[in-house]
């Protein structure tokens, strides 16, 4: 293996390389359940918030409208979701879990707290509460 020397310094590679270690143990994680971490978020949202409409969603998991129908036409297609006009307004879609989409939610949050355990083991309770302030900061601008 190459010495990164100087690289290994940068904050942007070191973040970058954290997430790809959390991205791998979560698809290694959830292969079986053949979903990825933004259609458990849509689903997991959607399971919280029904009737939500698309771009609830997008604004909720920041990404923009297109990203987020491509989900839910996946979701859809799978039989995860259901969609039809809003009760509140006939303009909006709005979509529900099936029955098999809330199966599919309740053994994907059991995958979630396995993973989630992976993860935070890694790190005191003072050390995990420091590194889940320390990312917001990063994100919330």
């Amino acid at each position: 293996m190459i010495d990164r020397g100087e690289l290994d310094r940068n904050l942007g590679l070191r973040v970058r390389r954290a997430h790809g270690a959390v991205q791998r143990h979560f698809t290694e994680h959830f292969a079986e359940l053949g979903l990825t971490q933004k259609q458990v978020s849509v689903l997991w949202l959607t399971g919280d918030h029904p009737d939500v409409a698309q771009t609830d969603l997008a604004t909720a998991l920041d990404m923009d409208r297109a990203t987020t129908m491509a989900l839910v036409h996946a979701l859809e297609k799978r039989g995860l979701l259901s969609r039809k006009p809003s009760p509140t307004d006939k303009r909006r879609i709005a979509f529900r879990l099936t029955q098999a989409g809330e199966r599919l939610l309740a053994d994907a949050k059991q995958a979630i707290q396995s993973h989630e355990a992976w993860l935070k083991a890694r790190f005191s309770a003072r050390e995990l509460a420091a590194l889940e302030e320390m990312l917001a900061r990063i994100y919330q601008g």
